[in-house]
């Protein structure tokens, strides 16, 4: 089963083409690209032509391990003959295509990846396919810049509420521990690697020694996700909260790892609509 979220209108040449992600895999709408045109013909006339169906079978073949070569083969041989008929969904059941995917009802249509959906705009015209190319890049890195930023915004909420954090253990757990100056740090960074191990299953230092390239530059918040960000971000507070209470080690440990857990689903799942 494959999720499909919508995410964009590319605009090109005035019309407004959907650009979808499909298992995380930008695909665009070849049913848009002809609207006003020759309709789902257009399509079917594209995929009877034999250069069609090499560049769809090589496409394939690349990308798809599940592929059906002996069906591709049969139709390339017979394809370029006036008998010969291909739709999209003849295509993908034949061959277990995932390249392109034809859906019904309420935003359906023709969806091609991005490769053959350029393809396809060679079909209709030369021009045309030169600013799909454009606005496609132009979103992507428009997408990239505001994915940059957000993660930013995130990473500095999550080092401010961070301060939070250490304000509860400097208040509470230090005064009862009656440590040196020089042991309060182990103090503060078993503290860290509680949220560490709640959140990415690892302390900072089994991170760097797993990762000693990049540990070079970076430490283990610093990969995080955008979703990881959010809930670090919480769990600082929550965990503030808890050590206010006087709530063991042990028993943070099971309340925030299961906050974080229900956190994490909640907005992976959202991301999936």
């Amino acid at each position: 089963n494959r999720t499909m979220k919508k995410t964009s209108i590319l605009i090109v040449q005035g019309k407004e083409i959907t650009l979808t992600t499909i298992n995380d895999t930008d695909h665009i709408s070849l049913t848009d690209m002809i609207k006003s045109e020759e309709g789902e013909d257009h399509i079917r006339n594209w995929m009877r032509n034999k250069n069609t169906i090499e560049f769809l079978g090589i496409w394939e073949t690349l990308n798809n391990p599940d592929f059906k070569g002996v069906e591709f083969d049969t139709f390339l041989n017979e394809a370029g003959f006036n008998r010969f008929n291909m739709t999209p969904r003849k295509w993908i059941e034949s061959t277990n295509a995932i390249g392109i995917v034809s859906k019904a009802g309420r935003n359906g249509g023709t969806y091609a990846h991005k490769d053959i959906a350029i393809e396809f705009a060679s079909w209709i015209s030369p021009v045309f396919k030169l600013y799909l190319i454009r606005e496609y890049q132009r979103l992507v890195e428009l997408e990239r810049s505001e994915l940059a930023l957000s993660w930013n915004v995130k990473r500095l909420l999550s080092k401010a509420n961070y301060h939070i954090h250490t304000d509860a253990i400097k208040n509470v757990i230090l005064p009862k521990l009656n440590i040196s100056q020089m042991k309060q740090g182990l103090v503060y960074a078993s503290e860290a690697d509680l949220l560490n191990m709640v959140l990415f299953d690892c302390t900072a230092k089994q991170w760097q020694e797993a990762n000693p390239e990049l540990a070079k530059t970076m430490n283990i918040r610093d990969t995080a996700t955008i979703n990881q960000l959010i809930v670090l971000s919480n769990i600082e507070s929550l965990n503030a909260e808890l050590i206010k209470q006087g709530v063991s080690k042990e028993d943070r440990f099971t309340i925030l790892r299961r906050t974080a857990e229900e956190q994490l689903a909640v907005l992976i799942s959202r991301n999936a609509e």
